[in-house]
């Protein structure tokens, strides 16, 4: 972090002094980690001790202040470290981490929001920038009120870059988020129907999306989807200036003659206003064609040369884990974990790309295998959307459709009545049962993709099965800190 003394600290966050005089408050330097968990304390940083609905962090303080932590922030006078008490704990993040990006006048913040995509076009561009100067980007799927914050927190003096990504469970979430990260680039990459069930209609997430685009200074720009009608429409919403992406004609930055090579990655012809050129990504499925228009289009804006952009894309590899990540297993099965998140859009990009997948680079057909659970919070459209989906593996000629769980079974039906499959489509009550039909119906050259909501866990299955025939056969089913 930007190097602050618990004096500072203090007064930014509106917070009291607590086993410490100010004299010494004033000579304490927190230069280290900014934590909300304990296990990531280090020296010289500041222990956040949220409270939430099963932990209190202020059991805590010891053994943050055991892994070097110097001081904390509390509700609670507590001993063991110099605290900064606050009535607050997320308006003292909340106001700490305002106070980091303001007294860094040459830092670029960028804030990325869609419904889907977030992640892997946040790694993609931090991947990109870093190639040109240092860079911050969120550990994960780090994109909320507390996530925002523990992000900024990793700025030094030294940073040039500030990715930010931006979640929302309702209207005026982005908002709020905007107020810790001013972002001065906002990419909106799409609307879909994730959530749906939470804000009642497509429109309504779009309200809460483009609050980001909203917040933009007028000497920002919005990078827009030109493809998604929606995104498109924020252009009323914002006071910076807009350039559309996507593969629509009037798009600014756009992509055409887009191909699949046999393991999904796609090459495309890039144009923009800087110039021709084209692209080869190293990942997986053609949805990352439209991650990688906004992280162009954004680069470019941060003054890099379309050759370095182009450069720097073909280099990347995937940073977050379980967003399409293939492992090519000793018998020559292919598994491809993106059980992450899953929406309907993901969903149907994830299928596309396992398609595009059933064919070798010999242009030998592999059997297609799609493991899918539950897609939450999609409200009363949940049967008809499970059922869409099952469809579609039927149109992409996917060769296996197993359904997990009970919240998916309509995909099951859906395949069915699509193509009158039989045994092509089965439904399975939960993972174990998955997989067990797998071990015994997987054959060497099978391309087998796993996709659900995060709840559904299918992601462990995912790396049970890419790890089968391993030593020892070890699999960590812990759930990754948040």
């Amino acid at each position: 972090m930007i190097p602050l003394s618990l004096e500072e600290i203090a007064t930014i966050t509106g917070g009291r002094l607590h086993g410490i005089t100010d004299d010494e408050a004033a000579r304490l330097v927190v230069d280290g980690p900014v934590v909300t968990d304990s296990r990531e304390a280090g020296p010289g940083g500041l222990y956040i001790a949220r409270v939430g609905e099963q932990m209190d962090g202020h059991q805590f303080v010891r053994p943050a202040a055991e892994l070097g932590a110097v001081a904390a922030m509390t509700t609670l006078e507590v001993p063991d470290l110099p605290c900064v008490v606050v009535d607050d704990i997320q308006a003292g993040l909340a106001a700490l981490a305002r106070s980091v990006v303001e007294r860094h006048p040459h830092l670029t913040v960028i804030g990325i929001t869609g419904s889907s995509g977030k992640t892997s076009t946040k790694d993609l561009l931090a991947s990109v920038l870093s190639a040109a100067a240092p860079t911050v980007a969120p550990v994960g799927s780090l994109n909320s009120e507390v996530g925002v914050p523990l992000t900024v927190f990793r700025v030094t003096p030294e940073t040039r870059f500030l990715v930010v990504e931006m979640g929302a469970r309702g209207i005026g979430h982005i908002e709020y988020l905007t107020t810790i990260a001013p972002p001065r680039i906002g990419i909106e990459l799409n609307v879909g129907t994730a959530h749906v069930g939470e804000f009642g209609s497509r429109e309504a997430i779009g309200v809460a999306k483009a609050e980001l685009v909203a917040a933009l200074p007028s000497d920002g720009l919005a990078v827009l989807n030109a493809d998604d009608s929606v995104v498109r429409a924020m252009a009323m919403r914002t006071g910076a200036r807009v350039q559309l992406v996507g593969t629509a004609p009037d798009a600014a930055v756009r992509a055409d003659d887009i191909v699949l090579d046999s393991a999904g990655r796609p090459t495309f012809r890039l144009l923009t206003p800087a110039g021709e050129a084209d692209v080869t990504l190293p990942l997986h499925g053609e949805h990352h064609v439209g991650n990688a228009l906004a992280v162009v289009a954004a680069a470019l804006e941060c003054g890099l040369s379309l050759d370095s952009v182009v450069e720097a894309l073909a280099g990347a590899t995937p940073a977050s884990r379980w967003r399409m990540e293939v492992v090519e297993r000793a018998d020559g099965i292919t598994v491809v974990n993106d059980a992450y998140n899953a929406n309907p859009d993901s969903v149907r990009a994830a299928l596309k790309a396992l398609a595009a997948m059933g064919r070798d680079a010999q242009g030998h057909d592999r059997r297609t295998w799609a493991v899918l659970g539950s897609m939450l919070e999609l409200g009363e459209e949940s049967t008809t959307e499970h059922d869409a989906i099952g469809r579609l593996a039927v149109r992409l000629n996917i060769s296996r459709l197993v359904v997990v769980g009970e919240v998916a079974r309509p995909m099951a039906s859906g395949a069915q009545h699509e193509g009158s499959w039989g045994e092509e489509a089965v439904w399975v009550p939960d993972a174990d049962a998955a997989h067990d039909l797998l071990v015994e119906n997987l054959r060497p050259g099978d391309v087998v993709l796993f996709k659900s909501s995060r709840d559904a866990g299918l992601r462990w299955l995912g790396d049970r099965v890419a790890a089968a025939g391993a030593p020892d056969e070890v699999y960590d089913n812990e759930e990754d800190a948040t």
